[in-house]
């Protein structure tokens, strides 16, 4: 889910979207305009020879570097401003590597089409992923492994372990963090005000959050309480929220092999929580259908008073495009299961890996590329450049919940000094960050699970009368027989 979704969360991109899942940013900061390892980029970027001396003293001659062309990930149409935040890039990349060609890729990475793209050799240089995606991508062979132009990078004990170490398997690196959040709820405390609602604590509860969407529903003037996913793998996603806050996991590893595990009592609290939302609140839409965009625009156009995701995409439709305040936006961290316990929320976040089948010259320029702007001047002046630019046409910027930097580094008082600055940048509650807690997706077939999870959500949803211990083990089985028992773990 590129989404977007919280801290670490602000583990959402200096500028930044997979949601379920998270949105890719590749607006990166880095030190001096971009530097990067000179060790890394010396054969490419550097390479020079010394003239042959034809005895007339003439003073040896550079030879040009060899030409490099890379493609890279590029934002959609849409994301007009981040778009000219990476031509900037590429231009300031460029006149630093002359000798390297950028070829733009629009591609949004899909478990579906990788598969077909790294097949016909169609998949860009560097592109966008999200968090589940790390073992994947690294057991097919679909991911290249960086782990030496990593090690030689000199930020590298500077990135946030948070994220980076969801792209390290075993003690190879297949990935650069980019940004990430910890899944929450956001919430319209203005609608909760106009019903004359209570606003409950950040350190709320199940019931809290039942009680609260069944208290400012109405059905029949099509306002939901809650709009929880009800289509695409994000339906799963949000569900699997509920069921790490019942203590419950997706799968099990043990002896070399995986085993279902969502099919368990805490899944079942779990699924039943969701049947309470939909039968006994009737706080969800009427169409539950709803996909990660249908469900954040039905908060941002006040359709709905809360909605699960990564905090900065339903805040960033809420302040930018549904005219909201920012004080009538509130973002909560997922509610505990019961009183006391922790907040869990899905963490996530996006990254950009690099193509394997691109040349060691290719791979070292699309890893230069990556993190050309990560911890510079330049990279910050960048983000500067976004908030004012958003200032003047009356809009918010809202950052990332994680960092691909640690928030308390030096870097991140830079960038921190920055926000204080100006009063368009939302910022997120220290109360708020102190209660999350990111729990990392399945290591194996997350996707699949998600769509099978998308399924039992659907009959819940659908079907008052539903068994549902009965609709969970079958997920379960279809799961186990269908992808987990193929995995041989090493």
């Amino acid at each position: 889910m590129r989404k977007v979704s919280f801290i670490l969360a602000s583990m959402f991109l200096m500028t930044g979207v997979l949601s379920a899942c998270g949105s890719s940013n590749d607006n990166n900061t880095g030190e001096n305009t971009g530097k990067t390892n000179n060790a890394a980029s010396s054969n490419t970027s550097t390479n020079t020879n010394t003239a042959a001396n034809t005895g007339d003293n003439t003073a040896a001659e550079e030879t040009p570097a060899a030409k490099v062309t890379i493609s890279i990930y590029y934002p959609t149409p849409d994301l007009v401003e981040k778009r000219a935040l990476e031509d900037d890039k590429i231009k300031r990349f460029t006149e630093k590597y002359p000798n390297v060609e950028i070829v733009k890729s629009e591609w949004q990475y899909n478990p579906n089409e990788i598969g077909i793209k790294m097949g016909a050799n169609e998949a860009p240089t560097l592109f966008n992923t999200y968090a589940t995606e790390g073992k994947f991508l690294a057991e097919r062979g679909w991911a290249a492994d960086i782990t030496e132009l990593f090690n030689n990078y000199e930020f590298k004990d500077q990135m946030n372990p948070i994220l980076q170490n969801q792209f390290i398997i075993g003690d190879k690196v297949y990935g650069i963090a980019q940004q990430g959040y910890v899944t929450g709820t956001v919430v319209n405390k203005k609608m909760l005000t106009d019903k004359g609602v209570a606003v409950p604590s950040f350190d709320w509860t199940w019931d809290d959050m039942l009680n609260t969407a069944k208290a400012v529903a109405e059905p029949k003037k099509g306002i939901s309480g809650i709009a929880p996913m009800g289509k695409g793998n994000e339906a799963g996603w949000n569900w699997t929220n509920f069921l790490f806050e019942a203590g419950g996991e997706i799968q099990t590893v043990d002896g070399g092999k995986v085993t279902a595990a969502f099919n368990s009592e805490a899944g079942l609290k779990a699924l039943e929580f969701y049947h309470k939302l939909a039968w006994e609140a009737s706080a969800i839409p009427k169409d539950f259908a709803l996909g990660w965009g249908d469900a954040v625009g039905a908060f941002a156009q006040g359709r709905t008073a809360m909605v699960i995701a990564g905090p900065d995409g339903p805040v960033d439709q809420g302040l930018n495009q549904g005219g909201m305040k920012p004080e009538d936006i509130l973002v909560y961290p997922m509610p505990a299961a019961e009183k006391g316990g922790k907040h869990t929320g899905v963490l996530g976040g996006d990254f950009l890996v690099i193509n394997p089948n691109a040349s060691k010259e290719e791979q070292e320029m699309a890893f230069n590329y990556a993190t050309f702007d990560y911890f510079s001047d330049k990279g910050l002046e960048s983000v500067e450049e976004s908030i004012k630019q958003r200032k003047t046409d009356n809009k918010f910027f809202i950052p990332p919940v994680i960092q691909y930097y640690n928030d308390n580094s030096e870097y991140g008082q830079k960038v921190k000094a920055v926000y204080d600055k100006y009063d368009n940048v939302y910022q997120y509650s220290p109360e708020i960050m102190s209660l999350l807690d990111g729990k990392p997706e399945a290591q194996f077939n997350t996707q699949d699970y998600y769509a099978a999870m998308t399924n039992v959500v659907q009959e819940v949803f659908s079907k008052k009368d539903v068994d549902m211990k009965a609709e969970l083990d079958a997920a379960a089985k279809n799961m186990q027989e269908k992808f987990y028992n193929t995995i041989k773990v090493e």
